[in-house]
């Protein structure tokens, strides 16, 4: 009796067992398999394919030969490829039916998003838009393992250029808020210096472009006491109102109206200016709705745009 054909389960079942750490049994509780249907499944795949995937000492997986190394690429992109032939085909038949996954930041969901989320639900009722707030890191895993569209984040998308297409969404500053009546709101010249002479509350590292501040006061040769760092503008406001210290905050969080009793103030000239992208996974099938909440972000971004910078081509 012969081997049996490459199918795409045991490719999942490769893929998953790299994503979960080489834990077999996590990869099969992840796949809603047995564990010994796995390792069947695995084994059975080497044979077909005539070289040992994965390193094992006894029954436990220790990691990937270089063979599986070689080779997880191209599983990667079979079932990539799997999954896009479903979405082409349903686009056939449902244009303005089906999901979009979105994961981005607190601050963009926040707000920037509001306004082209409330177009795109209108514009496409039966759409299904799945918003995942998480952190920078979190959104390019989501990215690489197909579980999300697109991904908007002013840190780490841009870093991942082979895999990713990353296209500027919009630009954007630091601001100083301080309660009404602080000495740093007295109308004087705003310098770093003067910050720097308050305890400061901002956003955590990784977050928001905190990166960017870090460096200015750096290249200033200047040391920060911050005193308070937060994922969320709000938090941030929060005690500065309290007079833990002065915030840093992106100066789109900022509501005149909403936060009475703080003000801001404007802190261009003095912090780098920072950018807020829109990633898509190479490779990764898109829906015509995609493109259109793209185009709902930036204007200039349709489909044949975006899909020769996909293509790697220039736009």
């Amino acid at each position: 009796m012969g081997t049996p054909d490459v199918n795409f389960q045991q490719l999942r079942i490769v893929r998953e067992t790299v994503r979960q750490g080489f834990n077999l049994t996590e990869a099969s509780n992840a796949l809603y398999t047995s564990q010994s249907g796995a390792s069947k499944h695995i084994r059975d795949l080497e044979e077909e394919l005539g070289v040992e995937l994965f390193e094992r000492r006894g029954k436990r997986i220790l990691g990937l030969t270089q063979a599986g190394t070689s080779l997880l690429d191209i599983v990667e992109r079979i079932l990539l490829d799997a999954e896009n032939l479903k979405r082409s085909a349903h686009q056939l038949t449902h244009e303005d039916q089906g999901s979009l996954a979105i994961a981005t930041t607190h601050t963009q969901a926040r707000y920037a998003l509001p306004p082209i989320i409330a177009r795109f639900k209108q514009a496409f009722p039966k759409v299904h838009l799945a918003l995942h707030q998480c952190g920078p890191d979190e959104i390019v895993a989501l990215l690489k393992s197909g579980k999300v569209d697109i991904g908007i984040a002013t840190e780490a998308l841009h870093e991942e250029g082979q895999l990713f297409a990353c296209f500027p969404f919009y630009h954007w500053y630091h601001g100083v808020i301080v309660p009404e009546g602080h000495p740093l709101a007295d109308g004087e010249p705003l310098t770093l210096e003067r910050i720097a002479g308050h305890p400061i509350v901002t956003y955590h590292e990784g977050f928001t472009g905190r990166a960017r501040i870090d460096q200015a006061f750096s290249s200033a040769d200047l040391v920060t006491d911050i005193v308070l760092t937060a994922l969320d503008a709000d938090v941030i406001k929060t005690y500065v109102e309290l007079g833990l210290g002065v915030g840093l905050i992106a100066s789109m969080a900022y509501h005149e109206e909403r936060d009475r009793g703080l003000a801001l103030l404007d802190a261009s000239n003095l912090l780098p200016r920072n950018t807020t992208y829109l990633a898509l996974r190479r490779g990764h099938f898109l829906r015509t709705y995609a493109y259109r909440f793209l185009q709902l972000c930036r204007e200039d971004l349709d489909e044949g745009t975006v899909q020769r910078v996909l293509a790697g081509k220039a736009a």
